[in-house]
């Protein structure tokens, strides 16, 4: 789908043809979300945009920022959690989004339905004059504005996973809670890998460097500069939570496994004298010069029961004395 918006005399202007779109007097702006092949080599020569950007949108780079004689390309990817296989397994999902700033034009590409950018367009085709009247560099900025908006709302939903983890972590050892930590930990991985090259993308623009960005507008681009660069914290700080975490849920899974060594201990320790005692009169030895007495006695085995009793009582009480029960 392809969307040409020409604003022109204080309102926006659909055009179905793209040539007549870019040679239109006014800032034109054409989006095309889940193009075909056939239509993004109509707007990449409507617009003669290098086959090699059109090949970046749809082979899912990393997010940069570079500069031709008459536009500038920025490549940024939008962010978002979706359900995985189980029931608390997220993912996130991305999708490489193209905008490209001329001097009175801008185009923006999308492989996937790229919904914040539809919400911009959407503005604009309702006649919103902060945007195109301002010039296609700002509408570059309301762009990438609302996509980097969307990491707030990723790493909300990532927030509320790790406030999930540190109540379960301490209390509970089940291998569902290490596998929560380790799929907020991928998580967090695969969005760093977004984070940090949209920073450095972003901040070319922040610094006007590119001739298409005005000196007027790059105070905007600062702006998201500065989100990003505390999305950039916010990772790293909620990474370093889910290793805390994982630390706690290691700590408390070995407590667990000490405790239980410790009565199974303090179980096998009861049992040695018992298990001595026993061994010895089973020997049965009797007659000769060597004879076991107490096997001929009345009161033999009710004997060694009771004194087989009092080694567990007192061995009991000595444990519970130094607090291992």
């Amino acid at each position: 789908m392809i969307s040409a918006l020409v604003y022109a005399e204080g309102q926006p202007v659909e055009y179905d043809d793209l040539t007549a779109a870019r040679r239109a007097s006014g800032t034109t702006w054409v989006h095309a979300a889940e193009a075909t092949t056939a239509e993004l080599d109509s707007v990449r020569a409507a617009f003669d945009l290098h086959p090699l950007t059109i090949d970046d949108v749809q082979s899912q780079v990393r997010a940069k920022t570079e500069e031709f004689p008459t536009y500038t390309f920025v490549l940024l990817k939008t962010a978002t959690l979706t359900p995985g296989e189980t029931t608390f397994e997220k993912e996130v999902a991305t999708s490489p989004v193209g905008v490209f700033v001329g001097t009175d034009w801008v185009v923006t590409v999308a492989t996937g339905p790229a919904h914040p950018v539809q919400r911009v367009l959407d503005a604009v085709a309702r006649g919103d004059e902060r945007l195109l009247q301002r010039g296609p560099d700002f509408t570059a900025y309301r762009v990438v504005d609302v996509i980097v908006d969307g990491y707030f709302d990723l790493l909300d939903g990532i927030e509320t996973d790790i406030e999930e983890i540190e109540e379960e972590v301490t209390v509970s050892t089940d291998i569902e809670t290490l596998e929560k930590i380790n799929d907020v930990r991928r998580d967090l991985l695969s969005f760093r890998k977004v984070a940090w090259p949209t920073r450095e993308a972003v901040g070319l623009l922040a610094r006007g460097d590119p001739d298409q960005i005005q000196p007027e507008t790059e105070k905007y681009f600062r702006d998201v500069y500065d989100h990003l660069v505390q999305i950039v914290d916010l990772t790293e700080t909620y990474r370093d939570l889910v290793a805390g975490a994982r630390d706690i849920y290691l700590n408390t899974l070995s407590q667990s496994t000490n405790e239980v060594m410790k009565v199974l201990t303090v179980v096998a320790t009861i049992f040695i004298p018992l298990t001595f005692v026993v061994g010895v009169y089973g020997m049965n030895f009797s007659g000769g010069p060597y004879n076991m007495p107490e096997l001929g006695w009345t009161f033999g085995y009710p004997a060694t029961m009771l004194g087989m009793v009092l080694i567990v009582v007192v061995l009991l009480a000595h444990f519970r004395q130094r607090g291992y029960l």
